[in-house]
This record gives C-alpha cells, structure tokens and sequence, in this order.
C-alpha cells in the first residue's frame, strides 16, 4: 500500500505530466492576446486598497475573494501563466477575521486584512507546503513561519498563496530555463507570453505585474528581485543583507541572500519593506540592522528627491545594451538632470566586476552547507534530508524533475567541502572586499554619490526550454555579491518588452535609494499595465 508521501508524489507527478502537455501546446500561442476579463482591482495600490477598506468600499474578505478570482481565470486557463504554485485555503477565513478585528480595535497598520502573496521558498506555517517548487519537498508542511512571515501577519497581511519561482532559486543548472519549476512549471511573462519572467522570483514580479496581489515577496541571491522585476516592469527592491530574516527561508548563500518586496510602484514597494525588517535571533546577519532597519520607510518618498542628488552611471560592457535599452538610458539621466540631479557619467566598480570565479565558490559552499541544514530539520515525512538525498530524487524522477535541464550545480555544490576550507575562506574574503572596499565603497567614495545607476536587465528573452536562458545581461552582481541595497524601477520597453533602470548603493542606504527611485518614477511615469500579448510587438 503506497505512503500518504507516495501517493501526494504520485498526484504532483503526474499533474507535472499533464502541465507539460500544456506548455507544449501554449508556447507560442497564435493570435494578438488573450481576452482578459475586466477586473476592478487592476492595479489597485496597497494605499487605495487600505484607503477602500476604511471607507467600507471594501472588505478585506472581497479584496481576497476578487484576487482569488483573478488568479483562477489567469493561471491555469485563459494565458496560462503559471505564476502561482498553490492558494492559501485559508485566507478567506483569515479575512474574515481581520475584518472583525478592524471593527472591533481599528487596524494594525498599512497592510491589515491586504493580501500578499510570497514566493515558494518561504516557510508559512499553514496549510501551504514549501517546496522551492520541487516535487521533492511535496507536502512539506513548514513547523514554524519564516520570520518575515511572522511580521507579515504581524501587519496585519493575508498571505494569499506561494509564487511559482525558478526551481531551487535557479541554483540546480547551468543551463536552466528561468520560471520553471517541477511544481509550477513554465511561468510565463505577462508582457509577453512568449517571452521568459526571468528568475528566480519568476512568480512574484509575473504576479504583481498581472494584478494578482498588490505587493509580492521575492528572494535574491543575485538578480532573483531585479531581474524579474525588469523584465515585468514592476519594483523590486534588494535590501542589504541583514535588514530582515533569513530564518525560514530555503536558503543558497548566507553571504547574499536576502528576502524583499516586489510591486508596481516604489511606494507600495517601501511599505511592503517596512513591515518585514526586524532583528532575528536566528539569523546572526540582522545584528548589524539593529538601529539601522525602519518599520516605515514611507517619509523618504519626496517627489523632490532628486535635487542635488549626485548619481553614477554604470555602462554596460561586454555585449552591451539593446539599442532600446541605451536610449532609455539616456532619457533616464536627462529625466534626472531636470530634477536636479547631478550626473557623473561611466563610472569605475573596479573590482566589483571582475568577481564571478570567486563569487560562484562562494555561492557553492554555502549552498551545500546551507542547504543540508535547512533539509536536515524538515519533518521526517519529507522526501529528501540532504543534498545527496535531492540529486538521488531528482535522478529517481528524472521524467518529471529533469526533462529539460539536469543538476549541474547540484553536483559541483555537493563536490565541496565544509566552511573552513580554506578555498572558501579566500574566495569569500576577496568577495567582501573587492565588491565593497575595492568596489562600491570606493567608487562612490572617490565620485561623492548617493546612488549608482545601470540598466537593470536586457528586455526579456523567448522562453526556451531546449537551450535555457540566454540573452538578457544584468548588473545585479556588484550590489548582490557586497550584500548591498538594489532598486529597480521601469524604465522602458522595446516592442512592448519591459526593463528597468537599477539604483544601488552603500550598506543600509535603502532611504536614500527610495528617495531617488520614488523621485525618478514620479518624474518619468513609464510604466504600463501588461496586455497578455502572444508575443513581442514586432514591426514592419
């Protein structure tokens, strides 16, 4: 007789089955866009909606109710996005009572009875499995909420449901397909449907761009918030490591890794930051937040926030810019001169770019590490309890875990020793201090900046599953490898493809960021609302 285990695998499996049947059917779908009903909170802000329950327009039971509603018509019929993995079979209830709770006592803050879907490699201590979107970790019930989570509800938040996402946060292939996932399968971008969300919080941007939330939660290691969020021209903010909790969040590097908002503008973006930041006795890294970290990060949102601002640019090398990416780039800084802002063009990261060797033994060593301990204190009804356990799986289920890419990554991170290799410990070291000292650090230092710019990503490539990812570029590395904040805000399209422009800077520099960002999305206003295209808007 098969195990509860077994037979929810079996299910998962071959549900995974069916779903693959029905990406290879709607991967390039024919015809201008799909036909999207009406939907009374598309991009509805999390002020309005807050502003909404308190005149009695709505109930936080309806503005749950409507956005579960959205997600059924979008996700697994009509375009088929695929962005969320599972709903929280409980938030309905939840809003009930944060409804009676609002009556009874008023409300918590900001975000009461406002519902926030967070990405699957979080833990929520519900009737919602954690899974980093693999059939391996199906049905694993979190024993506790992530940190974040627990600050979350702490708000007053409804966690609505789990973001499909890149599996493992992309770190299994060296050729993976961003968006994929053996639970989630191909999610897809909502500019485009062709068109890959970038990865690894495929899910959260996807989603918040297509109005399923107001507000998402993302991880980041390096480019997992902006990269999706500029290719879903959407915001998305990587704080500095050490600003809120790890604890309870599948984990790649403990040297980069960070939790963080995603939203369609800076303001809903920074309230969302606001309510996760805190000091974690679990995690070591947000000691150094303590008395830096704000609960509120909404005074810095000043129109004005530009005047007088110095901003570095960063050009791009290697292959470059798309010429429609350059142009931005170029309205974007004259966009900023208008406001005040001084400009100091092509400035030098040094070291901070010239990482990647070192960076990628980093992230190998602490995946191992990280990764087994976090296995090790799942419940013993789980699939898998080590790293080595995940590769057997995965080899044991190839059909459904590995039928377009393999574990490359998995089996160089399992190669590794422990910490105190002395491989680890160079590699780490020259990190720290070619991305901060030699880096970021010393560039704004010798230029006198608030923030650095750069193009955030390319605009976003065909979904490929035969060859994997290709083509979108990034400039998340120098922030991600110093553990340093990121925000990116969109800053154009071509073909009616999205990217964004990224501001970064020193360590818990978030307030200044924000305000340079709000001040460059109030002074620009480009971002539009998807169209559920079948593909890019091509001419002639």
């Amino acid at each position: 007789m098969p195990t509860r285990r077994e037979f929810l695998y079996g299910a998962l499996a071959a549900g995974a089955a069916t779903a693959d049947m029905s990406e290879a059917q709607t991967q390039k779908p024919s015809g201008a866009s799909f036909e999207i009903p009406p939907f009374e909170l598309e991009e509805v802000s999390l002020a309005a909606l807050r502003a909404g329950v308190e005149s009695g327009r709505y109930t936080s039971r309806a503005i749950v109710e409507m956005y579960l509603r959205r997600i059924e018509a979008l996700d697994k019929q009509g375009p088929m996005l695929r962005l969320v993995i599972e709903t929280n079979p409980d938030a309905p209830r939840i809003a009930d009572e944060l409804d009676a709770e609002h009556k009874s006592k008023g409300p918590r803050g900001p975000l009461h009875g406002l519902p926030i879907l967070v990405k699957d490699n979080i833990d929520t201590a519900d009737r919602m499995t954690t899974t980093a979107g693999s059939l391996a970790l199906a049905g694993s019930i979190a024993k506790q909420d992530a940190f974040i989570v627990a600050k979350l509800r702490e708000a007053g938040a409804v966690i609505l449901g789990k973001a499909n996402l890149s599996e493992w946060a992309n770190f299994r292939s060296t050729h993976s397909t961003s968006g994929w996932s053996g639970r989630g399968r191909q999610a897809r971008n909502p500019y485009a449907l062709d068109r890959q969300p970038s990865g690894s919080s495929s899910g959260s941007a996807a989603a918040a761009a297509a109005s399923y939330c107001a507000a998402a939660v993302g991880t980041e290691t390096n480019g997992s918030i902006v990269s999706p969020s500029s290719h879903c021209s959407v915001v998305g903010i990587k704080p500095t490591v050490g600003l809120m909790s790890r604890s309870g969040i599948i984990p790649i590097s403990a040297s980069q890794d960070t939790a963080g908002p995603i939203a369609r503008t800076v303001e809903d973006a920074a309230l969302l930051l606001g309510a996760m930041t805190g000091v974690d006795p679990l995690d070591n890294a947000t000691r150094a937040s303590d008395g830096r970290g704000q609960r509120d990060y909404t005074p810095y949102l000043k129109k004005d926030g530009l005047k007088d601002a110095r901003i570095g640019v960063v050009r791009a090398g290697g292959r470059g810019l798309h010429p429609g990416a350059q142009k931005a780039m170029e309205e974007s800084i004259a966009a900023m001169k208008s406001q005040g802002a001084t400009i100091v063009d092509s400035v030098d990261l040094g070291e901070a770019n010239r990482l990647g060797g070192a960076s990628q033994q980093v992230l190998l060593y602490e995946f191992k590490a990280g990764l087994n301990a976090y296995l090790g204190r799942l419940r013993s009804d789980v699939a898998v309890h080590s790293l080595e356990e995940l590769i057997a799986f995965n080899d044991r289920h190839a059909a459904e875990e590995l039928p377009y890419f393999g574990q490359e990554m998995f089996h160089l991170a399992q190669a590794k020793g422990g910490l105190e290799s002395d491989e680890y410990v160079q590699a780490l070291a020259r990190c720290r201090q070619g991305a901060r000292e030699k880096g970021i650090d010393a560039a704004m230092e010798k230029n006198q900046l608030d923030a650095i710019i750069a193009i955030t990503s390319n605009p976003p490539a065909l979904i490929d599953l035969v060859h994997g990812d290709y083509g979108s570029g990034g400039s998340s590395t120098p922030a991600a490898v110093a553990g340093y904040p990121s925000i990116t805000v969109p800053a154009g399209y071509v073909f009616g493809l999205p990217f964004g422009l990224s501001f970064f800077g020193r360590a818990f520099s978030e307030p200044v960021l924000i305000r340079i960002a709000y001040a460059f999305e109030q002074a620009t206003q480009v971002r539009k609302k998807p169209r559920f295209l079948a593909t890019a808007e091509l001419m002639g």
